[in-house]
């Protein structure tokens, strides 16, 4: 079994909730950037979708495939985690200002 998989699949599922959450949030209240934040909502869902899907399908598989798997599915895992950084960053300039 590899050692990663699980807690990427389990985190990256959890941020998918997130990003389904500020997606509803952003559609109910009046933001004035809610579109390139609901955008890069957006991207993020499909990045935690895929390393979600990825993880899942390395934990079923044991060979050498198995591992590639799980490296790209770290790595998009990284990538949806600096898009939720953004989205963060927008929402709080947006509260502030």
């Amino acid at each position: 079994m590899n050692p990663k998989s699980p807690h990427i699949l389990n985190a990256s599922s959890n941020l998918l909730g997130l990003c389904f959450i500020v997606l509803t949030s952003l559609k109910l209240l009046k933001v004035e950037d809610r579109t390139t934040m609901s955008l890069l909502a957006v991207i993020a869902t499909t990045l935690f979708m895929t390393s979600t899907l990825l993880s899942f399908l390395s934990l079923k598989r044991d060979s050498t495939f198995s591992k590639k798997l799980e490296k790209v599915a770290d790595v998009i895992f990284l990538i949806g985690t600096i898009f939720v950084y953004a989205i963060t960053l927008l929402i709080a300039a947006n509260l502030i200002l």
